[in-house]
């Protein structure tokens, strides 16, 4: 049964009047027949409805993941199997790439080429895995001739992941995979917002053969997100978005002490030396404010400029930031779609409306864009504020939207300084010619991920998570496979014998 189809006018595309549950491998209705709209935040129109699950739903879909571990053919399965069903997954996401973009940019407003770009991480994501997980042997410790001793690697269990709306494929991708990937069963609630893509790739891990249960599908608002954090089935959760609700979830796992993973945003120094690339600099500070509207858990909101090139980068950069081609994500030249809802606008607003309240200078944007083209949708003007220092609202709260701070520093000490002196922890960047300097501020920075002379690339092989309330444990790399097992010790003795060592005669 097809749940996503799309029109051949990418522009005015639509998808299926309504989408349901995956539940113990079939599609079903949500108990209470309650459906969400879905909207296209570039017009406001309605894509589509999707299941809003309840906790009865939830709970069904957490019986069928506990089932098929418990008692189904999956904990039988073995790695090599596990390791060839990803790459199969790998390969239907390459075949359905332009379909999955599409879909992508449809529901989020980004544009289509940052949506295809997102598809090639999700396959390499799924094939990473695929790869790491066909090594898994474990360990034989040193013992006894007549002793058998391992270190194991061993599935957690029933895990709730639980994804956000800025990135839902790939962020769900960074969980299933490795989920999956180390024999676990799952129940993945997306963001109510943007439930497309994952809904099309339920039906590709469905093609692929997934055994019923193994892969469940919630959708809706909180609830079933809520059940997932507390239902003591569920072994572990892991949970990408806001810290507020980060530390919800955290507070409902203690029921079952169950293992979770928290990747929860950033306020993310930018740090532009004198002596950095002047012109390199200038264009991967409007990469790193502005792909995706800004809203990137990772996003360089926070620039960070020295003295000798304070003005001239600024002069610079206003000039570049003023000419963003803003527009719908399927639009021949857009660089900039809208964000994500006009919740997030506002909210986003009301941070720059607080900056300037406090002392900072906008020099542009800050406001709805005029004209016809922008009527609908939630739609803001990249903005750049200057003047801004490190104890004002705006430069310690996460913005998650297209508005870009300045600071100035003067010395290297400084800017390590105030560079850290955030609650936050998950990616910062340096950017000078002298690498003993970038050495130096990489590692004195508190972040999970530091960039030199670069910002924002990341990859499958590499750890990515954060420091302080930027969350807990990392995704990718063998420390996101690790997140989904549990370590054992197994210990076989070949040739036990009597010790006589209580109540045995001594002789």
């Amino acid at each position: 049964m097809t749940q996503v189809s799309l029109s051949t006018d990418l522009r005015s595309a639509t998808v299926a009047p309504r989408l349901d549950l995956y539940i113990d491998g079939r599609w079903v209705p949500p108990e209470g027949g309650v459906y969400r709209d879905i909207v296209d935040p570039a017009t406001e129109n309605v894509l589509t409805q999707a299941a809003d699950a309840s906790v009865a739903d939830a709970q069904r879909a957490i019986a069928a993941a506990r089932r098929a571990f418990d008692e189904g053919p999956w904990r039988e399965t073995g790695a090599r199997e596990r390791s060839r069903l990803l790459n199969r997954v790998a390969d239907a996401i390459d075949a359905d790439a332009e379909h999955l973009a599409t879909l992508e940019s449809l529901n989020t407003g980004k544009t289509l080429v940052e949506s295809r770009w997102d598809m090639d991480g999700i396959a390499a994501t799924f094939r990473y895995f695929a790869g790491l997980v066909a090594t898994e042997s474990g360990l034989i410790n040193e013992a006894p001739s007549h002793v058998i001793s391992r270190t194991l690697r061993e599935p957690v269990g029933v895990c709730g992941l639980i994804t956000p709306w800025n990135y839902p494929l790939l962020q769900a991708a960074w969980k299933i995979a490795p989920a999956l990937g180390a024999g676990n069963t799952v129940i993945v609630k997306p963001s109510n917002l943007t439930p497309l893509t994952t809904h099309r790739l339920t039906e590709l891990l469905i093609d692929v053969g997934l055994p019923a249960g193994v892969f469940n599908l919630v959708t809706g608002a909180g609830e079933a997100g809520a059940e997932l954090s507390r239902n003591l089935d569920v072994d572990l959760v892991s949970f990408t978005g806001g810290a507020v609700a980060g530390a919800a979830v955290m507070q409902a796992a203690v029921g079952n002490f169950k293992k979770i993973a928290l990747e929860l945003g950033g306020k993310n120094p930018n740090i532009i030396f004198d002596d950095a690339d002047f012109d390199a600099a200038v264009d991967y500070a409007l990469n790193a404010a502005f792909f995706h509207a800004g809203q990137v858990c990772s996003a360089g909101s926070r620039l960070m400029l020295q003295d000798g090139i304070h003005d001239r980068f600024v002069e610079a950069l206003v000039e570049r930031v003023k000419r963003i081609r803003l527009g719908n994500g399927f639009a021949e030249g857009t660089q900039m779609g809208p964000v994500q809802s006009a919740f997030q606008r506002q909210k986003i607003l009301n941070l720059i409306h607080a900056g300037v309240h406090e002392g900072a200078v906008l020099r542009c944007g800050g406001k709805v864009p005029a004209g016809e083209a922008f009527e609908r949708g939630f739609w803001l003007e990249p903005t750049v504020l200057t003047h801004v220092h490190d104890d004002m609202k705006i430069a310690t709260e996460e913005i998650f939207g297209p508005a870009l701070t300045v600071e100035r520093f003067a010395t290297e000490d400084e800017a390590v300084r105030r560079a850290n002196n955030t609650p936050f922890g998950l990616a910062g960047a340096v950017w000078t010619r002298d690498l003993d300097c970038a050495n130096r501020v990489s590692r004195a920075l508190r972040f999970g991920t530091v960039w030199a002379n670069d910002y924002h690339p990341y990859f499958p092989e590499a750890p990515w998570g954060g420091y302080k309330a930027s969350g807990i444990g990392r995704e990718l790399g063998r420390g996101g496979l690790d997140e989904y097992t549990e370590l054992k010790h197994s210990y076989i003795n070949l040739a036990p014998s009597p010790m006589r060592w209580f109540g045995a005669d001594v002789q």
